[in-house]
């Protein structure tokens, strides 16, 4: 059982169903400070994988709740997601920052979705770094200039398209040679990259370029943990194309003050 909170840092909680897996075996649950974007979701999809509880905290990114003080103390750079481990390394709280690094964390905890092997393990960080270094980024320049821009500028938009269409020939080469990305078990790799996938048509993709990609994709969209994981919060974003007030928070010079 978990809970999930309407705001950040003290939010208002209620109880949802969630992994059947006990906190026990992991000791206290873990609490999750996240919003529904593709770096948050690939921490719910984790955690609702390996089976281990935990307490979900809404920080809405439109409102700027990333930039309140409690969150930045276990987020110094302001993003989400963020965890915070009751019993992390030593038996200590622990708290994680960084979706990759989560992800990375999770795994190693649970021993689970980072491979049998060092060759496994390290293939599959490779790509966990793949999506961290270049699906997040360009596929969010790619959303930025295509969406949110208050100016078209169409060599942006063509430069982010093409550079999406580049990563997706990249994964789609992959997969026509692997079952998953990190080799032929189910990972974090696969966990990391499909949220980046889910608004390809906004991206300006069809997954049927991409055969090999899309037989992959349905399969991890199927998947019961990855609705789970991708329904937490989601009914709490909204649209903010028409919205100044989360622009400015988002892309707007509050996100640029030191703190």
């Amino acid at each position: 059982m978990t809970t999930r909170s309407k705001s950040a840092p003290k939010p208002a909680k209620k109880s949802v169903k969630k992994s059947a897996t006990s906190a026990a075996a992991h000791g206290a649950p873990i609490e999750l400070h996240s919003w529904p974007t593709p770096n948050g979701q690939k921490v719910h999809i984790a955690l609702e994988e390996l089976g281990l509880a935990y307490n979900v905290h809404a920080v809405n990114i439109g409102k700027g709740d990333q930039f309140a003080k409690d969150f930045l103390s276990i987020s110094p750079n302001n993003k989400i997601p963020a965890i915070l481990d009751p019993n992390g390394p030593d038996g200590k709280p622990y708290a994680v920052f960084e979706s990759g690094a989560i992800l990375v964390y999770l795994a190693s905890k649970t021993g689970q979705l980072l491979g049998n092997t060092d060759s496994e393990r390290f293939t599959i960080l490779q790509w966990v770094m793949f999506q961290m270094g270049g699906v997040g980024p360009m596929l969010g320049q790619n959303h930025h200039f295509r969406i949110y821009a208050p100016e078209k500028i169409q060599y942006a938009i063509d430069r982010y398209t093409n550079e999406a269409r580049r990563l997706y020939g990249v994964i789609d080469t992959r997969l026509a040679k692997s079952a998953f990305l990190g080799g032929e078990h189910y990972s974090i790799a696969d966990i990391a990259v499909y949220p980046w996938l889910v608004p390809h048509e906004r991206q300006g993709i069809d997954l049927n370029d991409f055969p090999h990609l899309k037989a992959w994709y349905d399969g991890i969209a199927a998947r019961a943990a990855v609705q789970r994981g991708m329904a937490v919060l989601a009914s709490e974003r909204k649209p903010i194309e028409n919205d100044d007030k989360a622009r400015e928070a988002m892309f707007g010079a509050t996100q640029y003050q030191r703190r």
